[in-house]
């Protein structure tokens, strides 16, 4: 299992981006100063690290800068508020792998994170998800139930990728809400329930199971 290095002084977003992690099968660590995620670096075996650059005690930038003098040459992407171009060209030619602005999408990030996960290793990404009778195509978007295809919305995808990734296991509301509505999501909202009540009546009212107190499993249909 992939460990990933988050180094972010904002616990919201810190925990969003791990919750995110964890529901797509990826293990995570968080330091919330730019030394403590040097040690991090140095010390563990992280196989790509998230960077921000407005740390408490010193400049991402920096960060990055003593990494790289060390020799360490794991991935980096940089996950930032500061957007302009300067900003982007600094990050990468002082060695980062790739760039984004906050605010952001996880979905995004988690594709930066497997295309730079893929590109060490050299394993092809997944393009299709399945499980029992329900089937999804990732490159083309289509979910089918039976090989009949079934209309979502982006949501109700996203809801079902999250899923299909991680079946017979229980996914609290708090990870969906992460997972498919962002870091700006409020935690005490009833979405969740709404969309799983929708993918009951599209893709098979047993097939998410509810676990009271916990949240939804992607279960067997009996």
């Amino acid at each position: 299992m992939s460990q990933i290095l988050i180094i972010e002084d904002e616990p919201r977003i810190s925990s969003f981006v791990a919750k995110g992690l964890r529901a797509a099968g990826l293990t995570s660590s968080i330091a919330e100063t730019g030394q403590d995620g040097f040690n991090l670096a140095i010390e563990g075996d992280h196989e790509l690290i998230i960077l921000d650059l407005g740390l408490p005690d010193e400049d991402g930038f920096s960060v990055l800068r003593r990494l790289r003098v060390a020799q360490i040459d794991t991935p980096v992407i940089i996950l930032t508020a500061r957007g302009s171009v300067e900003d982007t060209v600094a990050g990468l030619q002082n060695g980062a792998d790739d760039y984004m602005a906050k605010p952001f999408h996880f979905d995004e990030l988690l594709a930066r994170v497997r295309l730079r996960l893929r590109t060490e290793d050299n394993a092809p990404e997944v393009s299709s998800l399945t499980h029992e009778n329900l089937h999804m195509d990732l490159l083309r978007r289509r979910v089918t139930v039976n090989e009949r295809e079934v209309d979502l919305s982006a949501r109700e995808f996203a809801l079902t990728e999250a899923f299909l990734r991680n079946p017979g296991q229980v996914l609290s509301r708090e990870q969906l809400l992460s997972r498919v509505w962002g870091y700006d999501f409020d935690p005490g909202s009833n979405v969740v329930d709404v969309y799983v009540r929708y993918l009951r009546n599209k893709l098979g009212s047993e097939r998410f199971e509810t676990v009271r107190g916990f949240g939804y499993r992607l279960a067997s249909e009996r």
